[in-house]
């Protein structure tokens, strides 16, 4: 039986555990870039929150991840999760080394 893809559904996910762990639970946006191979989630938080979504050593970054790539295996399609941190001189900077 194949499984739907549903990036609706992994987009509320991110924003419902990013909500959990942030002081400003309003200021949550995901937005999901849908390409052919993989979904890209960009997750963007207030800057002040931005250290609690990535966590020591970038824990809780890579836990959400880990989340994701258990969810991309059932699903056959590909989810990554980009942290957008708000940058004082520009548009958003994504950690992807987290």
């Amino acid at each position: 039986m194949m499984h739907e893809e549903r990036p609706d559904d992994m987009q509320a996910l991110v924003t419902e555990i990013a909500r959990a762990l942030v002081d400003e639970p309003n200021a949550v946006i995901v937005e999901a870039v849908k390409r052919a191979e993989n979904t890209v989630l960009r997750l963007r938080v207030a800057p002040a929150d931005v250290g609690k979504v990535i966590g020591k050593q970038g824990r809780t970054a890579r836990s959400m991840r880990t989340i994701l790539g258990a969810v991309s295996m059932k699903h056959h399609h590909r989810y990554t999760l980009d942290i957008l941190e708000e940058d004082k001189h520009g548009p958003p900077n994504g950690h992807s080394d987290v």
